[in-house]
């Protein structure tokens, strides 16, 4: 990034998208805080965070959309402002129901991540865009590790609140900038929003993911598990359905069924199931009282430290990716990710007796995700029409947590299906569930070395879409 304009540009962009990574892990480690001191039960508290996987499930593809047709700067301005709020509210929240409703807005940032993405493709030379992706990767996955790492001093120091209070001052500053320095996209697809296709994708995404998260305490055959679950399916097809008809659709299927899209969209399914999953059983495990037979007994602020080796390790990748994928190219770069997920997973499996070998694991997992995360990016953006480039990345993000989410329910079962009389996991629960996520992370390699190769060195060139005009070229 040569210009001074591009630079302010991917300053802003990776501020907002840093801040919503970051929201996402943030709180968990604050939950029982939330808890004590907005007077609720522990089940209610966990709402905090499943309002607000729902919320940017169902807005991350249907914004990036509104922003192909809408513009990419306006759109993105709208959604920092709602996230401006969302963190509002949440610091002024007088109750765990009003906590709830602006985790839901917040949510509504998931959008910056597709925009983000088509904003680079459509402003930045071609020399530079498949860099400026691989380093906004890789501050999207050092944003939930920051959120992991710093949730404890946040705390300890100050109150919980300020977990909210800080974003909005940077929010804030970001929208100001955006506002003067980002330039509104010169490409716009045709077409209008599919609001009908926006309700469908709406419903059968919450119909999979409330169940996935609130199985553990519903009970997996319990009716409403078991009557979501179909009702998901139900919707699904007839998503697919309105979607294959419409003359407008919302997601274009063709477009998910290109060879490198729909590939690299099955190892982020694969992959995310292992990521998600380690970002919230880890530190569960580390905090342990050693009076289980494992664990360290730590702090939140002392599990998080272990952490941190997952953080440096995800930027320090997801950077070194975007000079690694001119040479190497992003097949290659995806497929190292996910077997550094894989190896980590089976490194946790056999060993967790001591600390090193938790911070040596975090490192590992954390290379692997900034390989992951920048290779994701730049297959998806230089497989799909610049007019698609929202939606194609959108889905890819909420495919993640969708995988993120099922992860993260069959670990639950592993650890939690069989407990001490003290109400703790047995050991060998956790020890099932790393074994698991090493197979899930194994299966995504799997699924990248299906990716289409493309020259390494070689700008990439999107295949027109069957049925569509392929766009002309863009004169610089």
């Amino acid at each position: 990034m040569s210009r001074p304009s591009t630079r302010l540009t991917f300053a802003v962009l990776a501020t907002g998208a840093g801040v919503f990574s970051m929201l996402q892990s943030l709180i968990a480690p604050a939950l029982p805080t939330v808890q004590h001191a907005l007077h609720t039960s522990q089940s209610t508290a966990t709402w905090v965070m499943t309002a607000y996987l729902l919320s940017a499930s169902v807005f991350t593809p249907i914004l990036g959309r509104i922003g192909d047709l809408a513009g990419k700067k306006r759109t993105l301005v709208a959604v920092l402002v709602t996230v401006l709020a969302g963190c509002l509210i949440a610091a002024l929240a007088p109750s765990i129901g009003v906590l709830i409703v602006a985790r839901v807005v917040q949510g509504v940032g998931g959008a910056l991540f597709p925009l983000s993405f088509g904003i680079i493709r459509d402003e930045f030379a071609p020399a530079e865009v498949s860099g400026s992706i691989s380093n906004l990767s890789a501050v999207i996955a050092a944003g939930g590790g920051v959120g992991m790492v710093a949730a404890g001093p946040i705390v300890s120091a100050l109150d919980y609140r300020w977990l909210f209070w800080i974003p909005v001052g940077i929010v804030a500053l970001t929208v100001l900038i955006a506002l003067r320095h980002v330039p509104e996209s010169p490409k716009r697809a045709q077409g209008k929003v599919s609001w009908g296709g926006a309700v469908l994708l709406s419903g059968w995404l919450v119909a999979l993911l409330l169940p996935l998260s609130q199985a553990g305490r519903w009970g997996w055959g319990s009716v409403k598990v078991l009557g979501l679950f179909a009702l998901a399916v139900l919707l699904f097809a007839v998503w697919l359905a309105a979607e294959a008809r419409s003359r407008s659709p919302l997601i274009d299927l063709r477009v998910l069924r290109l060879p490198a899209v729909w590939t690299t969209n099955t190892a982020a399914l694969l992959f995310g199931a292992g990521m998600y999953s380690i970002w919230s059983f880890l530190p569960g495990f580390v905090q342990t009282p050693t009076g289980a037979g494992y664990g360290f007994g730590a702090g939140v602020t002392a599990s998080g430290l272990l952490m941190l080796p997952m953080l440096v390790a995800m930027f320090l990748s997801g950077v070194l990716s975007g000079r690694l994928e001119p040479r190497v190219g992003a097949k290659a770069l995806l497929t190292t990710g996910a077997a550094f997920g894989a190896l980590a997973c089976g490194f946790l499996t056999l060993w967790h007796d001591a600390q090193w070998q938790i911070a040596v694991v975090a490192g590992l997992f954390g290379l692997g995700i900034g390989l992951a995360f920048a290779s994701m990016a730049n297959l998806i953006v230089g497989s799909v029409p610049p007019e698609q480039t929202g939606a194609a990345t959108g889905m890819n993000a909420n495919i993640r947590t969708i995988g993120g989410s099922i992860g993260a329910a069959l670990t639950s079962v592993l650890v939690t299906g069989r407990l001490q009389p003290s109400g703790l996991p047995y050991a060998s629960g956790y020890t099932h569930g790393w074994a698991l996520l090493a197979l899930l992370c194994l299966a995504a390699t799997g699924a990248a070395l299906l990716v289409p190769a493309r020259r390494p060195g070689r700008p990439a060139e999107p295949r027109p879409v069957p049925g569509q005009t392929p766009a002309p070229a863009r004169v610089r």
